[in-house]
């Protein structure tokens, strides 16, 4: 985890509930069964303390291979980076008060749903929307920032990500940029 210099230390945000993960499988009787009850198996610090990224689920390939409960060895066994090719991501941020991310861009398809909290998503156009609970987004690849507007409370944010072919705009491949987010990822293997 990146070393903390901001109000978040660990997941959750303290000001915020614990968020749980239910996974479920099949007994010997084919009958459908909880084998985990718990907050995620890789938590990451990111923006020096300013947010913390709590990994709910990532698989590899598709369709995903349930059979043995592979998926579910991938998943503990594998802390993603900002994406998975030819996988997904379930990612759960919580954002310190006020905090705002830098512009970046993964090269997957991005749904954004507000769990707590009132966020403005800004595109590098200038262009930005306000979303409150419940709302959702869907980035396809576009550069992209977020900030919690809350000046007093965390918030919470669910992003889905899943790998797509390379994208050309205007005639040209655009690629991933990270940008200031680089080193939060920078420890983690594609």
């Amino acid at each position: 985890m990146s070393a903390t210099k901001g109000p978040i230390t660990k997941f959750p945000a303290e000001d915020l509930r614990p968020a749980r993960r239910y996974i479920s499988t099949h007994n010997k009787d084919g009958k459908g069964v909880f084998i985990a009850d718990d907050d995620g198996d890789h938590h990451r610090l990111m923006v020096q303390g300013q947010a913390v990224a709590n990994i709910i689920y990532s698989t590899k390939g598709n369709p995903i291979d349930m059979n043995n409960e592979a998926d579910i060895a991938y998943a503990k066994n594998n802390e993603p980076a900002i994406h998975v090719p030819n996988g997904s991501v379930a990612r759960l941020i919580d954002f310190a008060p006020g905090m705002e991310s830098p512009i970046h861009r993964a090269m997957s398809l991005d749904y954004g749903v507000v769990i707590e909290g009132k966020f403005l998503f800004s595109l590098d156009s200038g262009e930005s929307k306000v979303m409150l609970p419940g709302d959702c987004s869907v980035n396809r690849g576009c550069m992209h920032k977020w900030k919690n507007l809350d000046e007093e409370k965390s918030g919470r944010m669910l992003f889905i990500l899943l790998d797509v072919t390379p994208l050309t705009v205007n005639g040209e491949v655009i690629g991933e940029y990270l940008g200031d987010l680089a080193g939060d990822y920078a420890d983690v293997a594609h």
